[in-house]
C-alpha cells in the first residue's frame, strides 16, 4: 500500500514537472526576454499574499467538486465526461431561486438553492445512468449530448427568466442571497478581502464523506464492485442496474453542488449568453486523474490547480503575454495531467520489475548457499577429514 501511494505521488509529480516545462517552452518561444519572468510568476503569484491565497481556494471550490464527480464515476467503473452539463444546470437553479424566490428569508433562500442546484444536478446525471443500464448506451456519448443540452438549455432559461439586457448576461445573486464567508474576509485580505466563502470548507467536506463511502460503508463497496468486475458482482447478488443509476445520480449531485457553491458565492458570478460549455467540468477531469481518483488527493490536486491557474492569469500584466498565450499554457499545464495514469502504470510496472529482479537475485544467492551447504556436507574438507580419528590412514 505504501509503495502504491508513493508511486501515485511520484507520477503526480512527473506529470506537472513535464506538463511545466512544456508551458515555459511555450513561453520561451513567444518571448525570450520574459519568458523565465512569466514561469516564476506562474509559481509564486498564488501564494504573494492572503488575499490572492483566498482566491485560490475560491478557484479551487468547483473543480474539486467537478474533480470528484469525475473520480466518484471512474471509482464505480463509469466516466463522467458530462460534469459540466451538470454543473451548468446547477448553477442556473442556484441563481434562479436565489433571484426569484424572494419570499424567504435569505438564509432559507441559500439552503434551498443549494439543495435544488444539488437535486437537479442528480437528475441530469441520472439520465446517462439510466440509459447505460437499461439499454447499455455508453455513458461517454450522452454525457456529451447532455453536456450541449444543458448548455443551451440554460442559455434559453436565462434569455427568458433571469436575463440582465443592460450587461448581456444573467442578474447576479443578490447580496443577501450568496453564500457565507465565515469570517475569511477578515483572514484572506490584503488592502481588500478575498471572495472566499464557505465553499472551500463545503468541498472539503464533501471530499471526506465521499471518502467514507467509498471506503467505510457496504453501498461504496457494492458500487466499486460493479466497476472492479460486473460479472462477479452480478454473481454475488448486486444489483448492477440500480448502483450504475446511483452512481450517476451521485456524480452529477456533486457537479450541480460546485455550480451552485460557484454562483452564489461571494464573488457573485453570472451566467453569459454563450454557446460555450463551461470548463470547470474539463478541468475536473484532469484534477481527479491528478490526484489519482482519490478524494483526499483531489482537495490538494484541485488547490494546486487553482494556483497554477491564479498565477497564470497574472502574467499578462507582468511580463506582457497575450491573453491567447495564457490559456494555451495553463490549459497545456493542466490537461497534461490527465496522463498521470500512464505515468502512474509506467512507473508502476518498471519498479515492480525492479523489485522482481532484486527478489530473483535474493533466491539465486540463497538457491547458491543452500547448494553450497549440500556440497559441503556431501564433500568434506581435507582438513575435517583428517581430523577424523583414522584420517591419516
Amino acid at each position: 500500500m505504501k509503495n502504491k501511494a508513493l508511486i501515485s505521488f511520484l507520477s503526480a509529480v512527473v506529470v506537472l514537472i513535464v506538463g511545466l516545462l512544456i508551458g515555459f517552452v511555450i513561453l520561451f518561444i513567444s518571448n525570450q526576454e520574459q519568458a523565465w519572468t512569466a514561469f516564476i510568476t506562474i509559481l509564486t503569484h498564488g501564494s504573494s499574499s492572503m488575499r490572492i491565497i483566498g482566491d485560490v481556494l475560491l478557484g479551487a471550490t468547483p473543480i474539486i467538486f467537478t474533480g470528484l464527480s469525475v473520480a466518484f464515476a471512474f471509482r464505480t467503473g463509469l466516466f463522467n465526461i458530462g460534469a459540466t452539463g451538470q454543473f451548468t444546470l446547477g448553477a442556473f437553479t442556484a441563481v434562479y431561486i436565489a433571484i426569484e424566490f424572494t419570499f424567504l428569508p435569505p438564509g432559507i433562500r441559500v439552503l434551498v438553492a443549494t439543495i435544488a442546484a444539488i437535486l437537479v444536478g442528480a437528475l441530469w446525471g441520472s439520465i446517462p445512468g439510466i440509459l447505460k443500464a437499461t439499454r447499455n448506451v455508453h455513458e461517454v456519448i450522452t454525457c456529451i449530448m447532455t453536456n450541449y443540452i444543458a448548455m443551451f438549455l440554460v442559455t434559453y432559461l436565462v434569455q427568458e427568466y433571469t436575463f440582465n439586457p443592460s450587461a448581456g448576461k444573467s442578474h447576479p445573486p443578490p447580496l443577501d442571497a450568496r453564500l457565507p464567508s465565515l469570517g475569511f474576509e477578515n483572514i484572506f485580505v490584503n488592502g481588500r478581502p478575498s471572495s472566499v466563502d464557505i465553499g472551500i470548507v463545503l468541498a472539503i467536506l464533501a471530499a471526506i464523506l465521499i471518502y467514507i463511502i467509498l471506503q467505510k460503508t457496504t453501498f461504496g463497496y457494492e458500487l466499486k464492485a460493479c466497476g472492479f468486475n460486473s460479472d462477479a458482482a452480478k454473481y454475488a447478488g448486486i444489483n448492477q442496474k440500480r448502483n450504475i443509476i446511483f452512481s450517476m445520480m451521485i456524480c452529477g449531485a456533486l457537479s450541480g453542488f460546485g455550480g451552485a457553491l460557484t454562483y452564489i458565492g461571494g464573488s457573485g458570478l453570472t451566467l453569459d449568453i454563450v454557446h460555450a460549455l463551461l470548463m470547470d467540468g474539463f478541468v475536473g477531469i484532469s484534477v481527479a486523474f491528478l490526484g489519482m481518483n482519490h478524494p483526499i488527493g483531489i482537495i490538494f490536486s484541485g488547490t494546486l490547480i487553482s494556483y497554477l491557474s491564479t498565477g497564470g492569469t497574472r502574467i499578462q500584466t507582468t511580463a506582457g503575454f497575450p491573453t491567447e498565450f495564457i490559456n494555451i499554457v495553463i490549459a497545456i499545464i493542466i490537461y497534461f495531467c490527465a496522463f498521470v495514469l500512464l505515468v502512474n502504470s509506467l512507473l508502476g510496472n518498471g519498479i515492480q520489475k525492479l523489485f522482481h529482479m532484486k527478489e530473483v537475485s535474493e533466491l539465486e544467492m540463497e538457491d547458491n548457499e543452500e547448494i553450497k551447504t549440500v556440497i559441503d556436507t556431501e564433500n568434506p574438507k581435507q582438513s575435517d577429514v583428517e581430523k577424523t580419528p583414522g584420517g591419516d590412514k
